[in-house]
């Protein structure tokens, strides 16, 4: 019995559909599966399956190394025959599509594009050398197009930086896309979230909190990754990123925090060598910046974050009479009392002291009150000033890069960017250095207000910064044994000596509230 074309197994097809950007609608995703569909019906074939790469770019990734191609690639008996739309989405370079060429001659399959050159559909079997001598030469042609397109972009892309607009990607860490209030394009404002998320880094790291300290609060509190933040931005679903140490640097020591266009981790300057802003609404003043960049540079290597303070009034006012060393408050069963530590550290004291906590701190604060609580209190208003050596240091750093990569410049046009971009910032170092350093000012104005108005809505660590800051002291020298009870808060106060000659040479400068 003769077979007929009814008993021959029928044609298994895979579509394969590639998006690199979600949004881009001239080659959804939609449209490509029912170009493959009608293609799969014009070969009598059975669809058996669909490999979707939504956000997947062809030049960075080969088909193998796709996650749903390359899950079927590496099932061959599941397939005879693979369909897509247009070369394009299987291939942009010719290493690749030889790649592809061989698995596919190696497994005894067949590729094909919907749409081919001219429109109609192209189909190459692997056993042909014509179809591999096509298929490179298509090949070829779809990597030039894919530079020609990279190199387009990249021009746009570099215009569009030097007007400081957004020019696509991924967006600085605290800012997010908007449209330009006049004229065309996009620019950046700042996002409240990722702010709120900047702030708290910046305050745990001038509290003392290390960078991987940083990122562990971040990730317990679920904040996202500026990668799976774009994730969500951009409708996808963020893939579960942590934060690092060195994720919390790099967003804190970024210039874009001042506003500045960045490209590839450096500022983009304009022809005068000023940075280019990408904002009219910068997160941070230079100085705030300075503030971060020494943070993050004098901190020792393992160094452990400050201490949270224990709210003790007395804490560094308090000292014991004998050896002069500070009087710390420890508990003691119902209640709590200042001791001299000098012993536990190693170090001699003839005549360790200690005092109950509630006496100590209400004598305290009957005897500061009663000598200066109607004094009125002065705040202190600070007036930036300008220090250009900062930015001239960055400026230093850019032109030794731009000096050790002139050799590389082969073409007339690469040494003439390369001598702009010289100039420019060559042109912004001349001016900053004849800019003076002008230091900061700082007046005293009156806030209305006297030591006793802040005492009484203080909490005990602003009342311990009045004591300090008016450079009073107390020591309390060590008690005798025995007595009667009556007698013990009596004979303690009578321990405790006060000094408020500090505050008194205050007194004729005037009084301030930092």
């Amino acid at each position: 019995m003769t077979n007929t074309n009814n008993d021959r197994p029928r044609l298994r097809a895979l579509i394969a559909v590639r998006l690199s950007v979600r949004t881009d609608e001239s080659t959804s995703p939609k449209r490509q599966r029912e170009a493959g569909e009608a293609e799969a019906r014009r070969l009598g074939a059975e669809v058996v399956g669909h490999a979707e790469d939504l956000d997947v770019s062809a030049t960075r990734t080969t088909p193998f190394e796709r996650p749903e191609l390359g899950d079927w690639l590496a099932r061959p008996d599941d397939f005879d025959v693979i369909i897509w739309w247009r070369l394009d989405r299987a291939v942009r370079s010719m290493g690749d599509m030889a790649e592809l060429t061989r698995w596919a001659k190696r497994h005894g399959k067949r590729l094909v594009f919907a749409e081919g050159p001219g429109g109609s559909s192209l189909e190459l079997d692997m056993t042909s050398i014509m179809s591999e001598l096509i298929i490179m030469l298509l090949a070829f042609a779809a990597q030039m197009e894919s530079q020609a397109i990279k190199e387009r972009v990249t021009s746009a892309n570099a215009a569009l930086r030097a007007m400081g607009r957004y020019s696509g990607g991924l967006p600085p860490y605290g800012y997010t896309p908007v449209q330009r209030p006049a004229g065309e394009g996009w620019t950046l404002a700042q996002d409240s979230q990722r702010v709120e998320a900047i702030e708290t880094m910046i305050r745990m790291l001038l509290d003392g909190s290390a960078p991987n300290a940083i990122a562990f609060h971040l990730n317990s509190e679920g904040i996202l990754t500026p990668r799976d933040w774009n994730d969500v931005r951009q409708g996808r679903n963020p893939k579960g990123r942590k934060w690092v140490g060195q994720t919390v640097k790099r967003v804190l020591l970024s210039p874009s925090l001042l506003g500045h266009q960045t490209y590839a981790g450096s500022v983009v300057r304009d022809r005068n060598g000023l940075p280019v802003s990408i904002t009219s609404d910068p997160i941070l003043t230079r100085d705030r910046f300075e503030e971060i960049k020494t943070a993050l540079g004098e901190r020792p290597k393992g160094a452990a974050g400050t201490r949270k303070d224990t709210g003790a009034l007395l804490l560094g006012v308090l000292h014991c009479a004998s050896c002069k060393g500070r009087m710390y408050r420890v508990p003691a069963h119902s209640y709590s009392v200042y001791v001299c530590r000098t012993r536990t550290k190693g170090l001699p004291c003839e005549a360790s002291a200690a005092i109950k906590t509630d006496w100590v701190e209400e004598y305290a604060e009957r005897e500061f009150l009663k000598e200066w609580g109607g004094f009125p209190v002065l705040e202190r208003v600070t007036y930036p000033g300008y220090d250009p050596r900062p930015e001239l240091e960055a400026i230093t750093t850019e032109l030794r890069e731009l000096y050790a990569v002139r050799e590389s410049r082969r073409s007339r046009v690469g040494l003439a960017i390369w001598q702009e971009q010289v100039d420019a910032l060559e042109g912004r170092a001349e001016v900053l250095e004849a800019t003076p350093v002008q230091k900061e000012r700082t007046e005293l104005v009156p806030t209305g207000k006297t030591y006793a108005d802040y005492w009484r809505i203080g909490d005990a660590r602003e009342r311990r910064f009045m004591l300090l800051d008016t450079g009073t002291r107390l020591e309390c020298a060590k008690g005798q044994r025995g007595g009667r009870p009556a007698d013990m808060k009596r004979r303690a106060l009578e321990r405790l000596s006060i000094d408020l000659r500090g505050a008194k040479v205050q007194q004729q400068g005037g009084y301030s509230r930092a």
